[in-house]
């Protein structure tokens, strides 16, 4: 029987991004090392150490930065998908298309 819980994990490399354009009932968990989670027009600062985890509340663009190199699981109550691979293997750099990643 299939659950409405989608799930998979992530490595991240220290300063590497992670982008949920909706975080609404999106959860981070952070396995190892630690995440900075950054909600647009929200004035909180969330920091996950291992075993910590968040759930966005909001329908606002999610960002998650690594302060170090770690490893999260991403799961939600909608389907979540999993970045796509660009040629350079990082899955949360933006395309080459003249767009900055700031």
């Amino acid at each position: 029987m299939p659950t409405n819980q989608e799930s998979f994990h992530l490595t991240l490399a220290k300063r590497g991004i992670f982008t949920l354009t909706d975080g609404e009932g999106v959860g981070i968990e952070c396995r190892s090392g630690s995440v900075w989670i950054t909600l647009d027009h929200d004035r909180r600062d969330i920091v996950l150490s291992p075993g910590e985890r968040f759930v966005g509340d909001r329908h606002r663009r999610m960002l998650v930065s690594a302060l170090e190199p770690a490893f999260i699981t991403v799961s939600g109550s909608r389907p979540a998908t999993p970045p796509a691979r660009e040629r350079s293997g990082s899955p949360w750099r933006l395309a080459a298309r003249g767009m900055s990643p700031a």
